[in-house]
């Protein structure tokens, strides 16, 4: 058998050396894979040993190891004038005939296996022809985009061409520079090439899959990006792709497990083009194609199952965690979904587990200047470098180490910039693109999708890039004062008291679960409303009631792309309640429902239209649960209602748990109940519970009547304090005796927690007083209380906190 060409199926993770680290996984792939439905275009590989016969028939062993040994790697102009010299002699060579003969052979043969299937009637089919590197996907580097790839190449001479073209990208200046960066011997190293059968994703879409999140490392996630056409415009970055999270666990007990989706900023597309020498064209991308995903969700949960099933094989072949990285496309003709590439993710799987860095702001922060999509948790700060193209490097333009590095979009041959960066901005891209994995590689924050960030930010100007946000990116005016924390979660003491956390930002919510923690103690219904519906919840039932022709067109604008504002409504809280209860599954997180006042309500898009103007006082009137059986806002809260049935029942998420607000007498409570059960929540059905937030005199003066119809209190500390000194907590006068730790507030708080000890319930606190007054902690602990609620910032001093008073 002829080593020089191998089918996929000849072939595995074992022959490495063979055919490098892409074809190695493609052939694993084809071989072990397929009888659990991954499908994988069939090819063939030329091999390292026919890049080694090519280079012994064309004398250019020797001249390539004498040029390597002249290169100076802190000269960059002379290292890329010799990788220059050794590709134009690598693509000079000729072919040995038997070896030409053996590589047209077999792409004659693979032509007719698709021939016969019915996919094409040319006798010489379309192939994308991939490098692939013995130190190309490996397990401790990615070397992303290092080598070519030609994709819609036809043809015996193309095909021959480019092969000879991917034997000399071995020594692209990006490549050598990135071997000696990476302490990879450059004389040792050598390449193999893939002939695969092109799926046809420019009639379809194509894009990347990670079976990890790629920013915060939460392994319980697939990530998905794509875009239509193929998918070269996602991974370099041309485009912002559309994002699709799913959900591991709960996929594997069979429930459709999209947690979030994200629509991306699709106005191009790459597609096959006529021209010989180019064969692929951008194109513009059909209007009314902007406000849909690429991918189905079906076809979303099909590729989660795949990468699921990859990363479990991946981990059992190589006696480790191992998660992947894959690429995937739509073929347009037969609508079939199919895996191209997989490779094993390097940054996570590396990374020391029992240490965690936390970047924090020392304050406030200013009004951001710019935002986009938060690649890494990292925190950067420096001079803005703007460069449009590397040609500013012909123009004598200055990179100097630390600065900021401004472009539109980067491939591998940015690579001697971003490396001496501090931070990296792009115009375009996603968290899958170029810059975002190399980012990640090098350990420095990045936002990509930034738009106008190359003509609003200015060289020299002084600025501050965080990425310890959550998803979103934002980029500040001036040098921010941060601090860079590690956290050796080992040496944490075991706190005397459950520690839950206060989650307002579903997009945090994968960083935060990272701290020690029980749970969820608040997430704010009303945040994600404000946040991910941005308009009055009635406006999207009653469009009709805007009145207002331009608020109304805004309105339509929003829901673009759905039925209904209703189905606007459920999928977008739907995502971001479940973003939250995915991230901290199975423990427990506790969703309140909107808590919005009335004049909070006015204030949302639209909300003028269906809130009155009579609700003289706010803090106490309108609001909570007065309004959830009320005909002017009944219907908006069955909505939270389907949302929480949808989360629980639909994506499997059953750790989620309901809490009403504000309730202020038990028959209040039975009537909210009444509502609820309309819309399929009946507490205790499923496993189904139902929380009371302990805000009000009356809830802990009757707290055993009320418990009677709820499954636990969570102490509201804000509001009870208020009420208990009749101190409107947003009034400035009255400042000075606003103070949860009097002991009013201290003694009804006891009460409550020696209800729910009696009738067996359980009793958290959640208010803000935990994480402003450590000492209260301490007291609540004293008091027996069963949880108490931190935001993410005050989860570590007061864990040590906590312990040293144990001590003493």
């Amino acid at each position: 058998m002829s080593k020089n060409t191998l089918w996929f199926n000849q072939i595995g993770l074992d022959d490495v050396k063979l055919v490098g680290g892409k074809n190695a996984s493609l052939g694993e792939m084809i071989r072990n894979l397929s009888e659990l439905g991954i499908r994988v275009p069939y090819g063939f590989a030329v091999t390292t040993d026919a890049y080694q016969y090519f280079l012994e028939h064309n004398n250019l062993v020797e001249s390539i190891r004498k040029d390597l040994e002249e290169i100076d790697y802190s000269d960059h102009v002379k290292l890329c004038r010799i990788a220059q010299k050794i590709r134009r002699n690598i693509q000079n060579g000729e072919f040995p005939k038997d070896l030409e003969n053996d590589i047209l052979e077999k792409y004659k043969e693979l032509s007719l296996m698709y021939k016969f299937e019915g996919i094409m009637n040319q006798e010489e089919l379309d192939m994308a022809v991939r490098s692939s590197s013995i130190v190309e996907d490996i397990d401790n580097a990615s070397g992303a985009g290092n080598q070519s790839t030609y994709l819609n190449v036809r043809g015996r001479k193309n095909i021959l061409e480019k092969i000879k073209n991917c034997f000399a990208s071995l020594y692209n200046e990006r490549a050598i520079d990135y071997r000696h960066h990476f302490k990879l011997d450059n004389n040792i190293v050598k390449i193999s090439v893939g002939i695969q059968k092109m799926a046809r994703s420019d009639l379809g879409s194509a894009g990347v899959a990670f079976s990890i999140c790629s920013d915060s490392g939460n392994k319980d996630v697939v990530v998905i990006n794509g875009s239509f056409g193929l998918g070269e415009m996602v991974v370099s970055g041309a485009v912002t792709p559309d994002e699709i999270v799913l959900f591991k666990p709960t996929y594997k007990e069979g429930y459709k497990s999209i947690i979030d989706k994200k629509l991306g900023d699709k106005l191009e597309k790459m597609v096959y083009s006529d021209d010989q020498d180019k064969r692929c064209k951008i194109i513009p991308i059909k209007p009314e194609k902007y406000h849909k995903f690429c991918i189905s969700d079906e076809q979303a949960l099909e590729l989660c199952g795949w990468v699921i099933k990859l990363e479990e094989y991946y981990s059992k072949r190589k006696n480790h965690w191992c998660p992947v990285d894959t690429e995937w496309a739509i073929d347009g003709l037969s609508n079939q979904l199919f895996l191209v590439q997989c490779r094993a993710e390097t940054v996570h799987s590396n990374a020391d587990k029992n240490v965690l860095v936390k970047y924090n702001f020392n304050g406030d922060t200013p009004k951001p200047l710019l935002e986009g999509v938060a690649v890494g948790e990292r925190i950067g700060a420096g001079k803005v470098n703007v460069m449009l193209s590397l040609d500013n490097r012909d123009e004598g333009k200055e990179f100097k180490p630390g600065d900021i590095l401004v472009a539109p979009l980067t491939d591998p041959d940015w690579e001697c910039y971003m490396r001496i960066s501090s931070a990296i901005i792009c115009e375009k891209g996603g968290r899958t693109c170029h810059a975002s994995i190399i980012a990640r590689e090098l350990g420095i924050p990045a936002i990509v999708g930034v738009e106008n960030a190359t003509t609003i930010l200015k060289d020299g100007q002084e600025i501050t890039v965080s990425c310890c946000q959550g998803d979103k990116g934002y980029i500040y005016d001036g040098l921010v004062p941060f601090e860079k924390k590690e956290i050796v979660l080992d040496s944490l003491p075991k706190p005397p008291v459950k520690i839950m956390m206060n989650i307002g930002n579903p997009e945090e919510a994968f960083s935060a679960a990272k701290l020690p923690n029980d749970g969820v103690s608040l997430t704010r219904m009303e945040f994600i409303l404000a946040n991910y519906i941005k308009v009055h919840p009635m406006a999207l039932l009653h469009p009709e009631l805007v009145i207002n022709k331009e608020k109304r067109a805004e309105v339509d604008k929003m829901t673009k792309g759905y039925n209904t504002g209703e189905e606007y409504f459920l999928d977008k809280l739907t995502y971001g309640v479940a973003r939250i209860a995915a991230a901290f599954y199975p423990r427990d997180v506790i969703l309140r429902a909107s808590d919005l006042k009335s004049n909070e309500y006015s204030q949302l898009f639209c909300g003028e239209f269906f809130e009155t103007e009579d609700d003289r006082n706010p803090m106490i009137g309108f609001r909570g649960c007065s309004r959830y059986y009320d005909k002017k806002y009944k219907e908006a809260f069955s909505l939270e209602c389907k949302v929480v049935k949808r989360v629980r029942e639909q994506l499997g998420l059953t750790n989620l748990i309901f809490m009403l607000p504000f309730c202020r007498t038990v028959t209040e409570c039975l009537k909210v109940q009444e509502v609820m059960a309309e819309n399929g929540l009946r507490r205790g059905e499923n496993g189904f519970k139902l929380y009371l937030m302990a805000e009000i005199p009356s809830n802990f003066i009757l707290a055993e009547k009320f418990l009677e119809h709820c499954d636990g209190f969570s102490i509201g500390s804000n509001d009870i304090t208020q009420l208990m000194l009749g101190v409107d907590r947003d009034s400035e006068l009255l400042q000075h005796i606003y103070d949860e730790r009097d002991d009013s507030v201290k003694e009804v708080i006891k009460m409550a927690i020696i209800a729910c000890k009696k009738v067996g319930k359980k009793i958290g606190i959640c208010g803000q007083v935990c994480s402003d007054r450590p000492e209260m902690a301490a007291w609540l602990v004293e008091q027996g209380i069963d949880s108490i609620g931190l935001v993410p910032e005050t989860i570590i001093k007061t864990i040590l906190m906590l312990d040293e008073i144990k001590k003493n």
